[in-house]
């Protein structure tokens, strides 16, 4: 496993020491993958989230209202 050293301030120190405190980390290090792990999964739906928005972008524009959509998508999951 790789090392990594960080500097951070008292406070989020403190706040990171309250957090393995409570019980649900085992150390510090171990706060810190979390975090870590959860903002790759953030910036993987991000991503595609953006892809979905430029494909939604690049569709053709549709003369269907929103109410027409709406029915038909009920329509399909009905039947």
């Amino acid at each position: 496993m790789a090392q990594m050293n960080i500097s951070v301030t008292d406070q989020l120190k403190s706040w990171a020491e309250s957090r393995v405190a409570e019980g649900r980390y085992s150390s510090t290090s171990d706060y810190v993958r979390d975090l870590l792990r959860r903002d790759q999964d953030e910036e993987a739906k991000r991503r595609n989230l953006m892809a979905e928005i430029a494909i939604g972008l690049a569709s053709p524009i549709s003369n269907e209202t929103a109410d027409d959509v709406f029915e038909r998508v009920q329509a399909r999951h009905q039947g």
